[in-house]
């Protein structure tokens, strides 16, 4: 029996990078949903409100990425901005989760924290996390906005939680939903800074 040559790493870098521009090019159909995310959060922070983020695994390291990219900056030397993700407190995750359950990790948190004005970005690459739409349904509870960031099978999950916005990456594949996540929150994050330098209401 013949056995097949083991995929070379070229071959997979070729086939990873090919996927990445696919999903690209049908993530530039969102561009009027990004610019909305955009102005949204820049309404946040200039009315002196916070931007909580949540999400599982590499999407609670997105969110404490892109909480930083507000505490500290992203490009201007601005001052710092409020930003919190519900992912980097293990006292309360670990309370919340033992004595209550994991899907209140974050809405807990939520409610505890969030107060009208403010706005949660929450990452579902699935559309499927119970803790993370449990948290959007708290935050609208508290008078806040919320942004969906999730992939081609959470535009539903995005109504049932209540979304402000939804931002549905067009592709199952969780690697390439989380790269284009953070793309999109780079391109905020670019205007917000050119917004506060401007000083132009947004």
């Amino acid at each position: 029996m013949r056995v097949q040559p083991a995929t070379t790493a070229k071959q997979t870098t070729r086939g990873a990078f090919a996927r990445h521009r696919a999903v690209f090019e049908r993530t530039t159909a969102l561009e009027p949903d990004i610019a909305a995310g955009a102005e949204l959060l820049a309404k946040t922070i200039r009315r002196g409100n916070c931007v909580f983020f949540c999400g599982n695994g590499g999407s609670a390291a997105d969110s404490q990425h892109f909480a930083a990219e507000l505490t500290c900056r992203y490009r201007d030397d601005r001052r710092p901005l409020p930003g919190v993700a519900l992912t980097v407190d293990t006292s309360a995750l670990t309370a919340i989760g033992n004595d209550y359950r994991f899907e209140d990790v974050f809405s807990r948190q939520m409610t505890a924290l969030g107060r009208r004005g403010d706005l949660l970005v929450a990452f579902s690459t699935s559309g499927r996390s119970k803790n993370v739409l449990r948290a959007m349904r708290a935050a609208r509870a508290k008078g806040m906005k919320v942004i969906f960031m999730t992939g081609a099978g959470g535009t539903s999950a995005g109504r049932r939680g209540g979304a402000t916005l939804t931002i549905a990456v067009p592709d199952a594949e969780t690697a390439r939903i989380q790269e284009l996540h953070e793309l999109i929150c780079h391109t905020w994050f670019e205007y917000l800074d050119l917004a506060l330098r401007a000083r132009v209401r947004p």
